[in-house]
């Protein structure tokens, strides 16, 4: 399949952009006051939303990934 540039350059901006975003709301889970029990244990809040932010880092490397190896591909055309 042949992907055209402008879709490979959408999709390795949407893995960078994925990341950026996740990184940040991993960052701002860690640090919330809804993730942690009294006695500093993780709350259900906390383990939902992880899941949430790894599954979205998977899928955000994916799809960049699969951009960048267009953009390559384009590019030695």
């Amino acid at each position: 399949m042949r992907m055209s540039r402008g879709i490979s350059l959408f999709l390795t901006a949407f893995g960078v952009w994925s990341w950026i975003i996740w990184i940040t709301f991993a960052r701002n889970l860690w640090n919330s006051d809804n993730a942690w029990n009294a006695d500093g244990s993780p709350t259900g809040f906390f383990w939902v939303h992880l899941l949430l932010a790894v599954t979205s880092f998977v899928l955000g490397t994916i799809i960049g990934v699969i951009g960048w190896r267009g953009l390559r591909a384009a590019r030695n055309r």
